[in-house]
């Protein structure tokens, strides 16, 4: 019962000069107590008073009191509302996450996917960002050989598609960064009150053409992910046909289903591949 209470009495006001108000109420009664005291007396000078009370009935002495009472009461309410209370109150937040890592490697420039792998990536994003509930919070962590967080857990999806709009190609590619990066992101999310120590429930999906460079072991990443419940969805995308030009010279890109299949394995995610920009918005 206390804690109930407790919930609805103030802690602070917005703007506690107002409260000043109250400072009034003292005179307000006073100056009632003078007026009923010099209307008591006024009274005495009839000489006959049971005729009086005869004319205008015995009144009950609560029943005079109340109006003025409901006054006051009601000048306090419309004072502390005026200041504007204040209180803090724990509201429930979804730790429902779902981090988006998208590879942003030079690879990504491949036009086997129309108009290129990257652009394709972005839009299947897009659309899928559009499709989750929205209690959902969604990061956005940009893969190349350094991962940036380019959107923390949020259920802001403005932000998760600006943020998509804005990834740029980079060199090199570091799928078990990127991974790492997606769980850095969870952990951002804020504890359960009443389990602090309870698992965030969230899982990673990698857009990627799943080609490792540098970094950590992506296979070992994806089994520490899993142990921590968190299962990596991998979409592989492209075709064995795929190539760059860099530097005036031709370079072949094709698709290691494989790793990625193996990141989802390990994870106790699932592994899904694509070679057109219809397939990906399908996956």
């Amino acid at each position: 019962m206390g804690e109930v209470l407790n919930s609805f009495v103030p802690k602070a006001f917005e703007f506690p000069d107002r409260m000043l108000l109250l400072l009034v109420i003292p005179l307000l009664v006073g100056a009632y107590i003078f007026a009923v005291t010099r209307k008591n007396k006024r009274g005495m000078r009839y000489t006959n008073t049971s005729m009086l009370q005869a004319v205008i009935g015995r009144q009950s002495s609560w029943r005079r009191h109340l109006a003025f009472g409901l006054s006051l009461l009601s000048l306090i309410t419309l004072s502390m509302a005026f200041a504007k209370p204040m209180n803090e109150v724990m509201v429930p937040r979804e730790r429902a996450t779902v981090v988006l890592v998208i590879d942003v490697s030079q690879s990504m420039q491949a036009t086997d996917v129309k108009p290129n792998r990257l652009a394709a990536a972005q839009a299947a994003a897009k659309a899928f960002v559009e499709s989750l509930p929205e209690k959902y919070n969604i990061a956005l962590v940009a893969m190349a050989g350094s991962n940036n967080t380019i959107v923390q857990p949020t259920l802001e999806r403005s932000a998760v598609l600006r943020g998509i709009d804005t990834l740029k190609l980079q060199d090199s590619t570091a799928l078990g960064g990127g991974i790492a990066a997606g769980m850095k992101a969870l952990s951002s999310v804020p504890k359960d009150p009443n389990d602090p120590d309870a698992k965030i429930p969230g899982a990673i999906v990698m857009l990627s053409d799943g080609e490792n460079q540098t970094g950590p072991s992506p296979v070992n990443e994806a089994a520490k992910a899993g142990e921590q419940g968190v299962p990596v969805y991998t979409i592989a995308y492209g075709s064995d046909s795929g190539f760059v030009d860099l530097d005036g010279q031709r370079f072949p890109v094709p698709v290691n289903k494989e790793q990625m299949q193996e990141i989802a394995k390990q994870s106790k995610g699932q592994f899904f591949e694509a070679a057109t920009a219809h397939e990906l918005s399908v996956v």
